[in-house]
Parts: C-alpha cells; structure tokens; sequence
C-alpha cells in the first residue's frame, strides 16, 4: 500500500510541475511575445539575357555581373546599363529595361558572322578616311537585320566618358538622322515610273547648273546636256532629276515618302529610333521640293533608307525586324515591274569601286552636304552607298553611311569600298556563288 501511495505522489507531484511550467510559459509569453518577422522577399531574377538569331549569346548576367561574351560587336546596338543597379541605359540595355530587369531574354534577329564582316569593313573604312563615325545596316528581302554596326569601336565594359566628350557608344544607324542625299534620287525615278510620269529612256535637257527661286542647282559628275533618266542616275545629276520630278505634284512625291517609312517614328516598336525631320509639303517652295528629289531638305537615318530600298526588293516596304518573334507590317509601294526596272537599271549604272566578280550589283551613291551653322558646309560631308545584293535577285539590302570623311568625301570613294568588303563575305556566307564574267 505505502508503494502505491508514493506513485500516486509522484503522479500528482509531476503534474503539479506540469502545470506550473505551463503558467509559467504563458506568463512569459504574455510579458514577452515573441515578434513575428515577415518573410523576405524573393530575390529579383537575374537580368534577362540578349542573343544572337544562332543562340549566341551577346549580353548576359552571371554572378551578379553583365557580361558581353562578343566584347565591342554590335556594343552600340546592345548599350549598356549601370555598373551597380545594372539599369540599361542606353541602346537596347536602356529600352528593354523593364521587361529584362523582370527575366525576360530575347532574341535578335542578328547573324553574328555578318554582324562581324559588316563592323570588320566598317571600322576600317572609317579609319582609312579619318571620318568622325559611321554606320552599315544590313536587312534581308524579308526585312529582318543581320548586320547593324557602327563605328568607331566601344567596348560597353569599359571606362565611359560623357556624351559630349565620346559619342563612339551612339547607335548612330538608329539614332542620328542625316540627309540621305543622292541616294534619294532612285526613290525619286521609282515614284516617276510608278506614276508614268517618265520611263528610264524618257530625256531631258540638263545643263550643269540650274537657277531656281535665286538658289543654284549644280551637277558634280561633267555630263551631256540631254540625258535620259537612267542617264541621271549615272551621272547622279541633280539638275536632271529635278526637272523630272516636276511632272510630280509635290503632294505625291510626299505620299510615296510616307510610304517608304521616310516620316514614320515607329519603325521599330518599343526599341528607339530617331524620328526623320521633314517639313509637310505646304510649306514647301520650287526650290525646297527640288532639294526633296536629290535627298536634301530632310534628314534621316540609316535604318529609314535600309527599310525604303528594301522596297525596290519587289515593291513591297516592309518595316524593318530586329527582335525574333515578332512580325513587321508591309504594304505595296511600287509594281513588281516599277521594281524590277530600277534594280536593273541600277546594276547598269553600279560604280567600279563597288564592283565584285561574278555577281550583279546594283547600288547608289550618295554625298551630301552637312549643314553647319545654318549654312550647308563646303568641307563636312556624308558619304552614302545604298546597293542590293545581287541585283537580279535581291537576298539583301545593304546601306553605308559614313559622316564627315576627311581624306575623300565621295560615296563612290568612301562609302562603296565598305560595302564591297562587306558583299565579299555575305555573298560567301549565304551560299550564292559568283557566275563566269561576261555571263
């Protein structure tokens, strides 16, 4: 019996301490609760990643870092972001920031091996003609971009200057509009053979110089005096194409500029470019509609001229592409025959020093005068080549632009020698072999 009682004892002795650490746990609680964290936000997604139509990759984070596997390729196009925060702040870093600060990674339209012929003969081009900076754009019939290079060289991992001391990091083939100068003239014969307002044999008395409204219209390139519209080309006569283009209300020929894109701020949407500085056709003189014909009175970029050529392709404009996935808009501008006449007639008149053996190119020339302080300037010049490849059968639509060379200005001389290294090698790249001369 004494047994049972002292496990009766212990019992209730237990669950007296039982109880009693119970109060006492409650009374701490209620003197000292415990706080409750939140719980802490998830981690933001590494920055999304830019790669090339091949997968490979051009912009990239990796341990907290942005890396740019292709080191200064296509560095102006890509941009660059803030060393700590990595917020993009300028080219494609800067106006996809939300949706690659979220995780979200693209894919251009960019052929690497293209992207590297094109800034391979752009840089030294630039270098041979001391030129301030320059730019070539290179799109297939389809309107995607292969190639958008720029120049001089920037490496987007190095030390940056401020704008005002360096502008080597612009995207100056989206973002620096120019005057397109004489390349405009092959839009211009499109529109008049578009409108049967001429044909290529249509001729026209062009002398070397032409008054207009108290201002001087002269050619460059010594010239007949009656030249055929093919023959304008040729000799790239401002006179010639002038005169022509007056059988063209002015309201039409701006018509086929906002069908070429040649006034559209969108061409790329959701990624900038600069929108082209015109001014509406009303306010227009004889004098300003004729500087229209020969590229002058309007500024540009690169990618705008790109895109309008690309309409002589088979005569549908089609806004450029630059991210996969995504589509571009088109639209008839000129018959398949309007076309056909002027990539022709293009091959024919083609300048030597863009010629490559074994193929058919067919290309303008373009040197346009800058203006500076008010007054278009006498040394500082753009040199310009627009040119398809091959010419019979356009697979791509390459343009040269080269601002303010210094040991020769022409396009000829310039812009020209460009695009034919770069031609070299993409012909190679897309498998077109070159044909027995004389063919």
């Amino acid at each position: 019996m004494t047994a049972g009682r002292e496990r009766v004892h212990l019992v209730v002795l237990g669950f007296l301490a039982y109880v009693a650490l119970l109060a006492l746990g409650v009374y701490t609680l209620a003197l000292h609760p415990p706080r409750i964290q939140p719980a802490p936000p998830p981690p933001p997604p590494p920055r999304g990643g830019l790669y090339a139509a091949d997968g490979t990759p051009l912009a990239l984070t990796l341990e907290g870092k942005r890396l740019h596997p292709l080191g200064r390729s296509a560095s102006q196009l890509l941009g660059f972001g803030e060393r700590a925060s990595g917020r993009g702040l300028e080219g494609l870093e800067r106006d996809l920031n939300a949706s690659l600060s979220e995780g979200r990674s693209y894919t251009l339209t960019l052929e690497p091996f293209v992207q590297a012929l094109a800034e391979r003969a752009l840089w030294r081009g630039l270098e041979e003609s001391r030129a301030d900076y320059g730019s070539a754009v290179v799109m297939d019939a389809e309107g995607r971009l292969l190639a958008v290079a720029n120049g001089p060289p920037f490496d987007p991992d190095a030390p940056r200057k401020s704008p005002e001391e360096d502008i080597s990091w612009r995207n100056h083939a989206f973002l620096v509009p120019l005057e397109p100068g004489s390349t405009a003239k092959t839009l211009t014969a499109a529109m008049l053979l578009e409108e049967g307002a001429a044909t290529l044999a249509t001729r026209v008395e062009a002398p070397m110089r032409r008054e207009l409204e108290g201002w001087t219209i002269r050619d460059i390139v010594p010239h007949p005096p009656v030249l055929t519209l093919e023959e304008v080309l040729r000799y790239s006569s401002n006179v010639g194409i002038s005169l022509l283009a007056e059988r063209l209300p002015k309201e039409t020929f701006f018509a086929y500029m906002e069908a070429l894109g040649l006034t559209r701020t969108d061409l790329l949407p959701g990624i900038r470019v600069a929108a082209p500085l015109f001014q509406p056709p009303e306010k227009w003189s004889r004098v300003a509609y004729a500087n229209h014909t020969f590229g002058q009175g309007f500024l540009i970029t690169p990618l705008h001229l790109a895109a309008a050529y690309g309409a002589l392709v088979d005569g549908v404009y089609r806004t450029p592409v630059l991210l996969k996935g995504t589509e571009g808009r088109s639209w008839r501008v000129f018959s398949p025959a309007t076309a056909q006449a002027l990539r022709e007639a293009l091959a024919r008149v083609a300048v030597p020093t863009a010629h490559l053996p074994g193929y058919r190119l067919g290309g303008k020339t373009g040197t346009a005068q800058v203006v500076v302080n008010g007054r278009y300037s006498q040394e500082v010049f753009t040199a310009w080549f627009a040119v398809f490849a091959p010419a019979d059968r356009p697979r791509f639509t390459v343009v040269v632009a080269v601002h303010h060379p210094k040991t020769r200005i022409h396009g000829s001389q310039v812009a020209a020698p460009i695009f034919r290294e770069i031609a070299a090698g993409l012909l190679a790249w897309a498998g077109l072999p070159p044909y027995a001369e004389g063919r």
